[in-house]
């Protein structure tokens, strides 16, 4: 949102051409002018959906999570160890995969935790 309006300001307010915010931006010509003349408040991009290997082994993988969450901090397994279990199961994919779930899981249990009221202070005296 913040390039679009620049690049709007800069284009319509200031005057500066088209080449001179190319320079500025390192985007094309073509790209700015698009900018320009559409109405969009910001930038979207297309992202395909692709299925991944790691789709087969998710519920597995968030099972194993889970478990492995009510450890002890010693007592839990690694993410390469987590990723080499899933390798014995005829997983074919990356360990950046694996490991790039395991951050969006512990991101979404952390959210899930905050809202349902654990973890926070009420104090009882004022």
């Amino acid at each position: 949102m913040e390039l679009l309006s620049v690049i709007r300001r800069w284009h319509h307010r200031d005057g500066i051409p088209i080449r001179e915010i190319e320079r500025r931006t390192g985007l094309s010509r073509n790209t700015i002018r698009k900018y320009l003349r559409s109405d969009a408040v910001e930038v979207r991009f297309k992202v395909p959906e692709r299925p991944s290997h790691l789709d087969r082994f998710a519920d597995k993988l968030s099972e194993w999570l889970r478990v492995e969450a009510g450890k002890g901090r010693k007592g839990r397994r690694t993410v390469r160890r987590i990723d080499a279990d899933l390798v014995a199961l005829d997983y074919g994919g990356s360990y950046a995969w694996v490991a790039a779930f395991v951050r969006r899981w512990q991101v979404g249990r952390e959210m899930a935790q905050r809202t349902t009221g654990r973890g926070v202070f009420v104090p009882l005296a004022f």
